[in-house]
């Protein structure tokens, strides 16, 4: 059973910043760098929407993914020796308010169906 804890989110300002991170459990005993991780979101009243996706270091040949409207703006990055996934997220807008959890699975999924996830961290983004 891999457990995932999400932190870093917060209020910020339009035009902020704000760093995600996605961390391992150690009691769960897996590390997460065999697992495709993604980051994906939810605004009240709205679908679930993918954020971004990197592949598993046995996959680390293959594309990162990024949602057209964080393209530029946000980062998916890997610390194997921490056992964290990180999102930088900069020029934060309006829109990117959500709860924002991690995934993780196998390979990148399609949706937003990964096979475990954590709770969830909200990140408002207001004036």
């Amino acid at each position: 059973q891999l457990i995932l804890v999400e932190s870093g989110g917060g209020l910020v300002q339009p035009g902020g910043s704000l760093r995600l991170s996605c961390t391992g459990s150690e009691a769960s005993g897996f590390t997460l760098d065999y697992y495709a991780i993604g980051w994906f979101r939810q605004a009240p009243g709205k679908e679930p929407e993918g954020v971004s996706c990197i592949a598993s270091i046995d996959h680390s040949e293959l594309p990162t993914y990024y949602a057209d409207s964080v393209k530029g703006r946000f980062t998916i990055s890997r610390d194997n020796a921490k056992n964290t996934v990180y999102l930088q997220m900069n020029s934060l807008k309006p829109e990117d308010t959500a709860v924002y959890y991690c995934g993780a699975a196998w390979g990148c999924p399609e949706t937003t169906e990964y096979d475990y996830r954590g709770q969830g961290t909200q990140v408002t983004v207001s004036s």
